[in-house]
């Protein structure tokens, strides 16, 4: 189980570092929620997290998320001394401390331009990281470390990038131009979008049809001659086979027998 997870980790890291510009070492922001649960499940973040990551590593905090352990009291005194270990990122939130949260929200807005890690337990923060890009999520889940698998809106800023990586801004002004050249812009989907006009009968189904003309008495008499001399002709030839034939074999006999 262990290895499945680092696996997912690796492939989830490889993400962010190819389609958002994430090197070692890795910022990762924790806040109160996430120092807590690490304390109750007796997770050394330190030691464990460049291991899961697969690179080295800064904790670090704001001035607002400690400010907000320390108001919490006795109870998460453990966190607020985890807390007190990291690195203070300096927050815009000097005159009037902010919650811890709002106040991790705003250190990744603008496209998260110092690459943070987010790592809380909060879920209502957690469902907001998801909905900007390029913000990885870490929390903790019986008594492991998780980085959560990149949000849709990661991968589709991520698809976008790739695109416009693959078609440079001045080739897609190209090819606009060639289209209007061509005659293939915004005047082609215009004459597409024309709808076609009804067009007129056919001629050929307008023409009247021909009479046939019925046969008269004395064309239906001059049919049957006709026929009659037709079978008579056929009748006599026979006959004037025959007689040849037979005087062909007469002579040849006679031939024959002369010989």
């Amino acid at each position: 189980m262990k290895i499945k997870r680092q696996k997912h980790a690796k492939k989830h890291m490889g993400f962010y570092k190819y389609n958002f510009g994430f090197r070692e070492p890795f910022q990762v922001l924790l806040d109160g929620t996430f120092c807590q649960a690490a304390l109750r499940n007796k997770i050394q973040i330190r030691e464990q997290l460049p291991g899961y990551l697969a690179g080295t590593t800064q904790l670090c905090t704001t001035r607002c998320v400690l400010k907000e352990l320390a108001s919490l009291g006795k109870e998460l005194y453990g966190a607020k001394l985890i807390a007190q270990r990291c690195q203070v990122r300096h927050c815009s939130h000097f005159k009037e401390p902010v919650t811890g949260s709002a106040c991790l929200l705003s250190m990744v807005e603008g496209g998260n331009p110092h690459h943070y890690f987010i790592a809380t337990q909060d879920q209502v923060l957690g469902s907001k990281v998801k909905k900007r890009a390029g913000i990885p999520l870490l929390f903790i889940i019986q008594n492991t470390m998780v980085l959560d698998k990149p949000s849709a809106k990661s991968l589709a800023s991520a698809q976008a990038m790739q695109t416009h990586r693959l078609i440079p801004e001045h080739q897609k002004l190209s090819i606009v131009q060639l289209k209007e050249q061509q005659g293939l812009g915004k005047a082609s989907e215009a004459r597409k979008r024309k709808r076609k006009r009804a067009s007129g009968p056919n001629p050929l189904s307008c023409l009247k049809k021909k009479k046939k003309t019925q046969d008269t008495p004395q064309s239906s008499a001059a049919k049957k001659g006709n026929q009659k001399r037709s079978k008579r002709k056929l009748g006599a030839l026979p006959e004037a086979v025959q007689s040849v034939s037979q005087e062909s074999i007469k002579t040849s006999t006679a031939t024959v027998l002369s010989s």
